[in-house]
């Protein structure tokens, strides 16, 4: 019992009702020009021009529900007078080729909609216009009878009647019993008329099956995003924290024995903390989803910075670059850019002493990448620097992997002989001719 009473004092009711309401007064101005062609055919019987006049006046309130500025506006009305949580409506991208060329498919982020998701607008608006009238006009005449039918209020008898129906209540206690059941029916129809709104509103308003598919695309996409931006962060702040580390060692050491070294470390640790910086400023523009400047861009052609900053931390660095790598451009040279720079980050931060080899080589089939550093927990500088135990993370090799997966490339990290660790990458993308 307290169930179905559930819904009297809540302000939702009545604010469902009154979205009922001004469904059936917006449709209102179109009456005029619905009944017009009944008008015009005065010769018909009047049945057939009421029928006509009703089709008219469907087919006007079904057109408007094709203009798509008008489903923004009911998903909104019914979220704040239905109380009703529906999403914001999502574009929906139409196959379109150019003339004579036939149908195109739909862009992989954007699904077609189907003909029934086109019409579920037109649909609603028909329904909320006919539950609109019939459920103002109900609980109109309701309360306006419960507020007639006692004597008292109207000195004389009172007679009620409607359709060829007709309500004579006694004097008394009786008129007053029927005023009351009167105003209860009103606030039944409220009820019914809001709940039947309500129930409606997620099925035609809420995301059509293409709609859905759109939001899940678009999910899909900014959970890759901000992979790949935390992928990007953990590249280039991890290294530049693991090279400004060994570098602040460095200067400190040799502060007092040779001013110039030490200089050109704290040279070196400026320069990457400020590459590190433009690129932190990008990500969390991104993540803040501002207008983010600019992409900073690191590529092929900026390791040998990346190796000098590494030689300011003692690190001895043996490169053996080989092919065009002038050529390798776009996606590929930014890809190969980041493995190496992960690869050394984990060269100096686990690596034992002795020199790091570095290979990259460029043929017509795509690139092969190398990172070799002795195994152990020592130093790789030439200066006796303790530089302690780097913590990790554990997302290094995992988040390299799946990057080189993405590309289709091949992986392979493990020992190389009894004292090394070699990293091994091929991208197989072909470098433009």
């Amino acid at each position: 019992m307290n169930r179905a009473f559930r819904p009297f004092p809540h302000g939702s009711t009545y604010s469902g009702a009154l979205f009922a309401f001004l469904g059936a007064t917006a449709s209102a101005p179109l009456l005029p020009l619905a009944v017009l062609p009944a008008l015009l055919w005065g010769s018909a019987p009047y049945g057939v021009r009421a029928a006509l006049a009703l089709l008219v006046w469907a087919a006007l309130i079904a057109g408007i529900g094709l203009v798509p500025a008008v489903r923004r506006v009911l998903i909104v009305s019914a979220r704040r007078l239905l109380k009703v949580p529906l999403p914001d409506p999502v574009p929906v991208r139409l196959p379109v080729g150019p003339p004579g060329a036939g149908p195109v498919p739909a862009a992989p982020d954007h699904a077609v909609p189907s003909g029934a998701d086109r019409l579920r607008t037109p649909a609603w608006l028909l329904l909320h216009v006919a539950l609109g009238w019939a459920g103002t006009l109900a609980s109109s005449v309701l309360f306006l009878m419960g507020l007639a039918l006692p004597e008292d209020w109207t000195g004389s008898d009172t007679e009620v009647a409607l359709l060829g129906w007709t309500l004579r209540p006694e004097r008394g206690w009786q008129s007053w019993v029927t005023a009351a059941v009167c105003v209860l029916l009103a606030v039944l129809v409220c009820v019914a008329t809001s709940g039947a709104l309500r129930w409606l509103a997620p099925r035609l308003l809420g995301p059509s099956a293409a709609e859905r598919l759109t939001l899940a695309a678009e999910r899909e996409r900014r959970l890759a995003e901000r992979n790949r931006l935390a992928h990007e962060l953990h590249d280039s702040i991890g290294h530049t924290l693991t090279a400004a580390t060994i570098q602040a060692a460095v200067a400190g050491e040799v502060l007092a024995a040779d001013p110039v070294a030490a200089r050109a470390a704290l040279h070196s640790i400026e320069e990457s903390t400020r590459a590190a910086l433009e690129d932190l400023d990008y990500v969390l523009g991104v993540l803040r989803e501002e207008k983010a400047e600019t992409a900073p861009v690191r590529t092929l052609a900026d390791l040998p910075e990346l190796l000098d900053r590494l030689r300011h931390t003692g690190a001895r660095i043996e490169p053996d670059l080989t092919g065009d790598l002038a050529q390798v451009q776009g996606t590929l040279s930014r890809a190969a850019y980041r493995i190496l720079q992960e690869g050394l980050t984990n060269a100096l931060r686990h690596g034992g002493g002795g020199p790091i080899q570095v290979e990259l080589s460029a043929a017509p089939d795509g690139l092969r990448l190398s990172v070799v550093n002795r195994i152990g927990h020592g130093t790789n500088t030439g200066a006796a620097v303790d530089r302690g135990v780097f913590p990790t993370s554990g997302h290094g090799l995992p988040g390299l992997a799946e990057r080189i997966r993405l590309l289709h490339g091949e992986f392979a990290a493990g020992p190389h002989g009894a004292e090394h660790w070699r990293l091994a990458v091929r991208l197989p993308v072909r470098v433009p001719a």
